[in-house]
Formats: C-alpha cells, structure tokens, sequence
C-alpha cells in the first residue's frame, strides 16, 4: 500500500509519494506510474511497465521530474537509478536542467545512457563534456547509475566504477549549444531519444545533504 510521508527540510514539509529508503535515500518513482514526472512534447513515448519506467521516442521526448521532493529543485545530490537498455538503444539522464516544452533540454548536464547505438559515447559519459568510448555494461542486463554533483564537482558512476570525475572551471562560460551546460540547480529528466531507442528505468532515488 503507498503512503505519503511529510519530513521537514529547511522548515518546510515536503510530501514524498512512497516511502523514504534506508540511509536517507529517498524514491522519486513508485515503480506503478507517472506520477510526480511531466513528459513533452510526445505523451506516449513512456509509460510504466513490471515497475520500470520504458522509455521509447516515439517521436523524441523527455520525463521530467516535477514532484515534491526537494521542491523539484536540486543543488548537491546523489541519484541513483537502475538502468537496462536494448539493442542500439541511446537514451540519458539528465541533471540541472527544467522543464523544457520542446527540443532537447538546453540547461544542465547530461548523463549519457548508450551501449551500442551508433554515437561514439556510450554510458558513463557526461555527455559533450567529458565522453567515453568504452562502457563497462551491455544491453539487455540491469545496471546501476550512479551520478552525484558535491559543489563544482561531478562523478558518474556504472556498477560503482568511476566513469567521469568532473570539476567545472569557476566562472566558466560555455557558447552556443553548449551555453547551458554549466552547474546552478535543477530537475532531473530522462530522455526518450528515437522511436528505435527502448531503454527502462527502475528504483529511482535521490539523496540530499544533511
């Protein structure tokens, strides 16, 4: 049965659908449906299936994370999630970004979900930033990302190997398409790439500083 927990943070009393895991880490799915995320521009490129979120761009899409926790706003975090694409699937998730309408999310940063797609950066990248050529996974096996950002630094983590160890420049200006890929704070969005593309999401979570 789901429960709604109210827990205080910096005064304010936050509904958290689900239970609250173990070591502060805290559900941002509920393994039964949508609720809490938006998606754009394409509703029907995800939904939830055998508690895992499936995402299919059909067209191109993203699931952005708007419920309570945090106020769908985060700074310094960790977030982990389950990972298992098929093949020649390209997906991502992405951080420090916001609920965008259309196109691809403009702000943030993104980490990169590819085992065997034809773009040379696979999973464990920070995507145009600090890429990848190999990756530790395959298609078709569940696995575990792990993305934290601690001030300017950010680490990307797959099955606890370090993939990218990142710290961003202080006052780093970036242009063009890249202009809002720099740190601030933000929602996380996963994202629904092409219609030959099926990649699944489960066990969702986030942890805050104390």
């Amino acid at each position: 049965m789901r429960k709604t927990i109210w827990l205080g943070v910096v005064g304010v009393a936050l509904a958290i659908s689900g239970a609250a895991a173990e070591d502060g880490w805290i559900a941002l799915f509920d393994g039964e449906s949508l609720e809490g995320w938006t998606i754009t521009e394409s509703p029907g490129s995800a939904w939830v299936e055998d508690g895992a979120i499936v995402v299919v761009g059909k067209p191109r899409a993203h699931l952005f994370y708007t419920g309570p926790v945090s106020g769908h706003d985060f700074r310094d975090f960790e977030l982990k999630l389950e990972v298992k694409t098929e093949p020649g699937a390209n997906s991502g998730v992405y951080f420090h970004t916001v609920l965008q309408e259309q196109g691809w999310p403009s702000r943030g940063y993104e980490a990169q979900v590819n085992n065997t797609q034809q773009d040379w950066r696979r999973t464990g990248s920070l995507y145009g930033i600090e890429d990848v050529r190999e990756t530790p996974v395959s298609d078709g096996e569940w696995w575990e990302y792990h993305i934290s950002v601690e001030g300017r630094r950010i680490v990307l983590k797959v099955n606890g190997e370090t993939t990218v160890d990142y710290t961003e420049p202080e006052g780093l200006q970036r242009e063009g398409d890249l202009a809002g890929r720099v740190l601030g704070s933000g929602t996380f969005a996963l994202q629904c790439h092409d219609p030959g593309s099926v990649v699944r999401y489960r066990n969702i979570r986030v942890k805050l500083p104390e």
